[in-house]
């Protein structure tokens, strides 16, 4: 291995059941690097970390570390720390109700003993040398987000850690905390860790990276420094050649943005987990919420939907004042809503393909009309194959597919119960850019058949591609609207920041 280099992966492939994840994926990581792995949802970048962990093995390839000459098998997470690779995930996996010194030793003290005082001086010292404002005696619990996984990163650094592997480490931060995190990256980049970093935060890369390497739909496109690659080539490599087929999509459909006659209207809305608001969407029309992460979009549309607990507001559907109190209240009056987070809020893993489809509907005619097994197998083999759903059977359990086809599923069941008002929170995570025309392609076809369709994405180019009215949001508040001529990624940012300085 070239002095400087600490990880070498060549020619790293993955395959899953009918999907090509990873294919003759090269990366090179260098001492003292922060090197940023960028793609859209589905290019192969979780996947490539979980082959370099030991979680996935790969089907092809090799990998080399610092100071062995061979190639190496990776088969375990364990094993991936035994050669000094760690990983820090958006999701921490510590214990918040240990101490920090505990967390940070736990399953790593030798012998029936454990020598408190001095794990506990270590933690300390530890904690200092990385400035980690923490105490070692100090619940975790106690501790912010940021801090814990300034915490768990020092668990991984005195593991003699030489590849630090940081997965979204910032997208439940606020500012001052991604800062603080920031300053403890740029520290062990001195002290000469490779770190990888794993984002979907464009402007952060350019903060904190050395180098980027891009993934698209599980090929590599390419290795740059960061200071010579400007954000709109990097932008225009992640998505591909397809964002030039994509900008069309919206002018085909005819979609206009004059005020329709009115769908849904809330007025001074508001739940548990956003402030009142003012909305509404005409008959047929394709609207969006944006704003950066933690702008209060989700929580907005949940609030719609009745996830969140509804505190005030009123509401009216198709001129008639209605009350949304539960997420079936909203069924009950034809609208429909496509979680962000499907593990959580949308897939029940162990049930068929068919019965996650066939799930909204069953719940809207009530368990004393059960759909029968033939009608449940006609609805499902329809929308498997109108969403081209890559899956063995119906009969297959959701949780063996891949994300982007979980999401197909999820969609699925929404459109099975013919809603008036269709919410999509993410609807195109994780699938392929090529599905993805197919589903913008979908939502404004159900549009001009006289759906009122929400559409939410973390990308602003699709937003703009299918929408034609963005509600821009900032700190939880609404603080634009645009249409026509304003909607352009240079419109949205400058409303975003609030109309202040170049952002782009």
């Amino acid at each position: 291995m070239k002095d400087g280099i600490v990880l070498t992966m060549r020619g790293i492939c993955k395959r899953f059941p009918g999907v090509m994840a990873l294919d003759r994926v090269d990366f090179t990581l260098r001492k003292g690097e922060i090197h940023a792995l960028m793609g859209e949802n589905g290019a192969g970048k979780s996947t490539l970390i979980k082959v370099l962990t030991g979680v996935y093995p790969k089907d092809a390839g090799e990998i080399h570390v610092d100071g062995i000459e061979e190639a190496i098998s990776i088969r375990s997470p364990q094993e991936a720390q035994s050669y000094g690779i760690s990983t820090v995930y958006q999701e921490i996996s510590l214990c918040p109700n240990l101490t920090v010194a505990e967390n940070m030793f736990i399953g790593r003290t030798e012998g029936k003993t454990v020598n408190w005082k001095a794990m506990e001086k270590r933690a300390g010292e530890l904690l200092d040398s990385l400035g980690i404002p923490a105490r070692p005696r100090q619940q975790l619990s106690s501790c912010s987000l940021a801090v814990q996984q300034m915490v768990a990163i020092a668990r991984a650094v005195d593991t003699d850690c030489k590849v630090l592997i940081l997965d979204e480490p910032t997208s439940s931060l606020d500012d001052k905390e991604v800062a603080m995190l920031f300053r403890l990256m740029r520290d062990l980049k001195a002290r000469g860790v490779g770190i990888i970093f794993v984002t979907h935060f464009l402007e952060q890369v350019y903060e904190v990276s050395d180098r980027i390497t891009v993934l698209r739909n599980g090929n590599l496109v390419g290795e740059f420094e960061v200071d010579k690659l400007p954000q709109v080539q990097l932008v225009a490599m992640m998505i591909g050649r397809e964002l030039q087929n994509l900008s069309v999509i919206k002018k085909e459909s005819g979609a206009a943005s004059a005020r329709r006659e009115v769908r849904y209207e809330a007025k001074q809305l508001s739940s548990t987990e956003s402030r009142p608001f003012d909305f509404y969407i005409g008959k047929g029309e394709v609207n969006g919420f944006t704003g950066l992460l933690g702008s209060g979009r989700s929580e907005s549309v949940r609030a719609i939907f009745g996830a969140d607990p509804v505190t005030g507001g009123e509401v009216t559907m198709d001129g008639k004042k209605i009350r949304v109190a539960k997420p079936l209240d909203a069924m009950k009056n034809g609208i429909a809503y496509l979680p962000e987070d499907r593990k959580r809020d949308g897939i029940i893993a162990e049930l068929s393909v068919r019965d996650n489809i066939i799930l909204a509907l069953q719940v809207l005619r009530g368990m004393g009309h059960p759909i029968s097994r033939a009608k449940a197998e006609e609805f499902a083999d329809e929308y498997i194959e109108a969403l081209g759903i890559k899956t063995a059977s119906s009969d297959t359990p959701i949780g063996s597919l891949s994300g982007g086809n979980q999401q197909k599923v999820i969609l699925a069941r929404w459109l099975l119960t013919h809603p008036k008002y269709l919410i999509l929170d993410e609807p195109t995570r994780g699938i392929d850019v090529g599905t993805k025309t197919e589903i913008q392609r979908l939502v404004l076809k159900l549009a001009e058949e006289g759906m009122s369709v929400t559409f939410i994405s973390s990308e602003i180019e699709e937003m703009l591609r299918t929408c034609s009215r963005l509600i821009v949001m900032r700190d939880r508040n609404i603080v634009g609207q645009l249409t026509g001529d304003e909607l352009t990624q240079s419109h949205v940012m400058h409303t975003i920041a609030g109309g202040g300085g170049d952002n782009e």
